[in-house]
């Protein structure tokens, strides 16, 4: 008796291709967590085909109304469609958190992969650079930088990029640390290859795994982040549709509608919710620590 495979489908032959993402998947809130990520990413891309309105169009005679057939999810204080706002509002967004954990995740790597392989008088140097870096607490250290540089995009990105990246440099430097001692290492170095050779080619693979764990971890604090300082009017600039600048319009019209509050709200908590679902998801799949205890 012969017997036959099932076929497989086309999801299931998508997610063999890629493993990571099949296991991901496989786990019911990595699968939340990918559903609201892909969600976000689809609004960033198609905005302009998603909303209804430009973000910056205004329909006095209706401000301030309720959902309804015209505004799914009403109007603001100057009639602009809310739906429109919050969809545009995922490209800001993306805008800022992607650069900004770029940049500390790069930098981060950078300063950890020197300190911890080099050592001595330059380790010192940069441990003392990230102390004191993280001995301001992020919000004070923010404020205080934007006041000198002004609210802008590019400012805002800047600071939560350098305010972030001790975390990475220290992540990077304690994995670089304990590799560097490895005997393929000292191997490597005894045969005269270079240390550049030796950073490329066996340190930065085995270190890599927890920047980028982390770096999938703070995406959402990010997001809230700078959510926090367009509410407090040091982030982007009006009229541009902040999530954190739509709920601080919202707060100064509380009394006369609660839908700018509420809409925004539960976009940013949505939104973090899921990044934050993917980003536990892939540390489980990616952590050596945790990955033999998956399925057990």
């Amino acid at each position: 008796m012969q017997y036959f495979e099932k076929p497989s489908s086309p999801l299931q032959k998508a997610l063999d291709r890629v493993p990571i993402l099949g296991d991901i998947l496989r786990q019911p809130l990595g699968a939340i967590g990918f559903s609201i990520v892909l969600l976000f990413f689809i609004c960033v891309v198609f905005a302009p085909l998603i909303a209804p309105y430009d973000y910056t169009r205004q329909d006095i005679p209706n401000r301030m109304e309720g959902p309804s057939m015209k505004y799914i999810l009403g109007t603001d204080n100057l009639g602009r469609d809310l739906f429109s706002r919050l969809v545009y509002g995922s490209r800001i967004a993306c805008e800022i958190a992607l650069p900004s954990v770029g940049i500390a995740l790069t930098a981060g790597m950078l300063l950890g992969l020197v300190a911890g392989y080099t050592g001595g008088w330059l380790d010192n140097v940069i441990v003392v650079i990230m102390d004191t870096l993280q001995a301001f607490p992020s919000i004070m250290l923010s404020l205080a930088i934007l006041a000198l540089l002004g609210p802008s995009l590019v400012n805002v990105i800047i600071v939560i990029g350098l305010t972030w990246m001790p975390n990475y440099a220290r992540v990077v430097r304690a994995q670089t640390l304990s590799i560097r001692e490895k005997p393929y290492v000292e191997a490597e170095r005894s045969l005269g290859v270079t240390d550049q050779s030796i950073l490329l080619s066996h340190i930065l693979p085995n270190v890599i795994a927890p920047p980028l764990i982390l770096a999938a971890m703070d995406l959402p604090w990010v997001i809230t982040f700078e959510a926090g300082l367009s509410f407090l009017g040091l982030g982007v600039r009006p009229p541009t549709p902040s999530w954190g600048a739509i709920l601080s319009e919202g707060f100064d019209h509380i009394f006369e509608t609660p839908w700018p509050i509420l809409w925004s709200g539960l976009t940013l908590a949505l939104v973090t919710l899921g990044f934050t679902l993917f980003g536990e998801a892939l540390r489980d799949v990616l952590d050596p620590r945790l990955s033999g205890t998956r399925g057990l």
